[in-house]
This record gives C-alpha cells, structure tokens and sequence, in this order.
C-alpha cells in the first residue's frame, strides 16, 4: 500500500468528482492535504469543517498573484509541499474549427494550460528548494489526435502534455518527477447526465484513475518521467 505519511499533497480543482476522489485516496494513505477550488461554497460542501490535517483555499487559479499567496500560506502551514495533483481543467466541445468562437478557444486555454502555469510557477520553486517532489498533469487520452468539434480542448491538453514533458525535462535530476495521466471519459454524474444514450461502462471511474495518480505521486515511480500515461478504463 503507498504510505504518504508526513507528506503533504496539494490538489487544484479539489471540488470537483476527480478532486475528490483523489483528496480522499491521498488522506486514506496519510497525507495532508492543501485543497484548492475556484468555488468556496462547493469546497466546503465537499470538505465540511476544519481539520489540522488539511487546508482549503478558495482561490481562483488565473490570478498568478492569489495562487503565489495560497501555496505560500500552505507551505508556511505544513512546511513542505511533497505533491502537486493538478487536476482543475474545463471541457468544450460542439464547434468545427471554422465556427470556433475565440471566447471558447481562449477558455479552454485558461482552464487547462493557464491555470497549469500559475500553478507550477508557485510550487517548483518550494520544490526545488526541498530537493524533491511529484507533479502529476491531468491531460487527455482525446488529445492523441485531433477529433471532429472538440479542437480547442484537444489543443488545450496537448498544451498540457507538452508542458508536462517540458517540465520533466528541466527538473529530472533535481529530484522532482513529472508526469501526465490521460483519461478517457471519467464516469461522473454530469457526463451520464450529458451522454444518456453511452455505457458508462467503457469508461474510467475516478477512484481508478486517482490510483494511477497517486502511484505516479509515490515513491514507487520515482523512475518514470515525463510519461504521458493512458488511462481507459474497462477494468
């Protein structure tokens, strides 16, 4: 079983289905948890009351100056910053290229690369002066290839799987690994709600694809770097 006693683990988008499954994965292991999500009021609900163990902040993730502030506040908190979950992203899809509507290009851009940026540009450097740590990318498995009115969110995870690469390339060897998971559909209530006619079967459950993360988070994969890891479900 990974053991992340001691260690403290931050995870952006943590509201949400796959932050959750995956904050609740990292403290079933002994982490303390720094949780981040645009919407206070959703954070709490999902994380109701205080513990000593874990920290949340209500932070809008396009804001370099408020993100810089939070992981600060964390690290002054906890002392160390042992892993970086960043799973907040958007979803757009229904215009061909040629109708794309610039707001949605730039949206998805935001939501999946920016936000990504802000957020490693706080924590690599607490990183780097530790002399360790695990980042771990959400991209997707769609950004493979591209794929009829969905182009802008498949550039925008391709932007985060080149980030992600770029990153593992100017830390390995410092002691910080890198590394994307790349999910097929997730099995959440909105998706089953948005694609009634689909099996959700064939697609990936959170809890599954939070244990690909925080494999890539542990120890154990302290040799993988830079991988671009598919994960599809069906199991």
């Amino acid at each position: 079983m990974l053991d992340f006693t001691g260690k403290t683990a931050l995870i952006t988008g943590a509201a949400g289905n796959l932050g959750r499954a995956v904050a609740g994965a990292f403290a079933a292991r002994g982490a303390r948890l720094v949780l981040l999500d645009v919407d206070g009021k959703r954070l709490d609900a999902a994380y109701p009351g205080e513990r000593d163990d874990r920290m949340k902040c209500a932070v809008d993730l396009l804001r370099p100056e408020a993100v810089a502030k939070a992981i600060a506040q964390a690290h002054k908190r906890f002392g160390t910053l042992d892993v970086l979950a960043a799973i907040a992203g958007g979803f757009h899809m229904g215009d061909p290229v040629h109708k794309l509507p610039p707001a949605a290009w730039d949206r998805m851009f935001d939501l999946n690369a920016r936000t990504l940026l802000n957020t490693v540009s706080a924590v690599v450097p607490v990183m780097l002066e530790q002399g360790r740590g695990r980042i771990v990318t959400v991209g997707a498995n769609a950004a493979r290839q591209g794929m009829a009115e969905m182009s802008a969110y498949i550039a925008a995870k391709s932007a985060v799987i080149r980030l992600t690469e770029s990153l593992s390339a100017e830390l390995r060897g410092r002691g910080i690994n890198v590394n994307c998971v790349m999910p097929s559909i997730i099995d959440t209530p909105e998706n089953r709600s948005a694609m009634p006619g689909a099996d959700p079967g064939n697609w990936v459950a959170p809890e599954k694809l939070a244990s690909v993360i925080l494999f890539l988070a542990s120890d154990e994969a302290s040799a993988v770097h830079g991988a671009a890891l598919p994960v599809v479900g069906l199991s």
